[in-house]
């Protein structure tokens, strides 16, 4: 990715969104939520170079300032809260997506972001099922879409998806953590016990006050 279009069309492919260019500058041309009104992706052109600015968590923003010599603190925003993509061709195209897609969950209420927020809150040596993250994220009915957001979580370090599991305390599918039996190492060096595959929940699954 390189071009502004590019950009642009992936921004404005996300929920509810629109193009702006507030300052009667085309060079200035923004990517804003509706209703909020809301900014999560800025593009313009300097040093020769289209540029974005995106918003970022401080969970990750140092990550992506230290793989990527192109993504750097951002320029003319709070450099606490926002990330510059230098688009010189040395990002790839589907992190810079994630980037963006990022910036997208902080400033909306997604329920990816949700479900993101709901996993943190599993302490180590629990696990929680699917339906008890979908409750804790706010809707019992989204199982599927906490499995979804799990499998593209960006931050395992920091989102511990491993600690999720289905009704029956099964554990995912190989795919889902990097190969064959990681999430029950990841289990077994915090103190879960898995036997063929498998958590006992009367023993590890966490307790919901509202369940």
């Amino acid at each position: 990715m390189t071009t502004r279009e590019e950009a642009l069309k992936y921004g404005l492919s996300l929920p509810n969104t629109y193009k702006d260019a507030p300052f009667h500058d085309e060079n200035w041309q923004l990517v804003r939520v509706k209703g909020s009104k809301k900014a999560f992706l800025w593009t313009y052109e300097r040093d020769g170079f289209v540029n974005l600015n995106v918003k970022v968590s401080p969970e990750w923003r140092d990550l992506w300032r230290s793989i990527y010599k192109s993504c750097v603190p951002g320029w003319h925003q709070n450099k606490e809260n926002w990330n510059t993509i230098i688009l010189d061709g040395s990002i790839p195209d589907d992190e810079i997506r994630r980037m963006i897609a990022e910036s997208y969950d902080l400033v909306t209420d997604s329920p990816t972001k949700r479900i993101y927020e709901a996993v943190k809150k599993i302490p180590k040596g629990k696990v929680a099922t699917y339906a008890q993250v979908a409750a804790m994220a706010g809707n019992e009915k989204m199982s599927r879409a906490v499995g979804n957001a799990l499998h593209k979580n960006p931050t395992p370090g920091i989102i511990p998806c491993h600690r999720v599991v289905d009704s029956k305390g099964n554990l995912a599918g190989a795919f889902a953590f990097g190969g064959l039996d990681v999430q029950a190492k990841l289990l077994k060096d915090e103190g879960v016990e898995v036997i063929d595959g498998r958590v006992d929940l009367s023993k590890y699954k966490i307790v919901l006050t509202h369940t």
